[in-house]
């Protein structure tokens, strides 16, 4: 990344899930306004995860990663996730509360950034198996810089149950 704007060749990673409403048609839309966004190229999507909320009530989620290529720098990108989460009703009435649509940068590229707003790589997804099963489908030798292998995080999130839907 040069300047703050991702390079071609950075591989850009958001995290999609959903549990209040048609959760697989808002997640389905999501993926359309990702693709149509300028500066996003839309590269490909996992399958969809059924998951029990993590540290949180309500119902299943479903959850996907996309992959992307971005020319935003991931502040911009950041914007562009929040305002699809607002097309989508998305509101925050409490920390984990259940969701019509949630959009989450995981990485970007190798950058690592930490302030007030945005943490990359993501601060939870090494824990996190709806997070990291389908970044695995996506990208199985992924190494997250200080954290490891996807596939070696995800082992270590055995007790989180997981299902592949068709």
């Amino acid at each position: 990344m040069t300047g703050g704007v991702p390079s071609a060749d950075d591989r850009v990673f958001v995290g999609l899930g959903a549990n209040l409403g048609d959760a697989r048609a808002t997640l389905q839309s999501a993926l359309a306004g990702l693709a149509a966004l300028p500066g996003i190229v839309l590269v490909r999507a996992s399958g969809f995860y059924r998951t029990a909320p993590v540290d949180a009530d309500g119902p299943d989620y479903l959850n996907a990663v996309a992959e992307l290529r971005s020319t935003l720098a991931p502040e911009a990108l950041l914007d562009a996730l929040q305002a699809i989460e607002q097309r989508h009703g998305r509101q925050r009435p409490y920390r984990n509360a259940p969701r019509t649509l949630d959009l989450d940068l995981l990485l970007v590229g190798q950058h690592a950034q930490h302030d007030d707003r945005l943490t990359l790589p993501h601060p939870r997804l090494h824990e996190r198996a709806f997070v990291l099963a389908p970044l695995q489908e996506l990208a199985p030798g992924l190494e997250i810089a200080g954290l490891g292998t996807v596939g070696a995080l995800l082992a270590s999130c055995t007790g989180q149950p997981i299902e592949r839907l068709p």
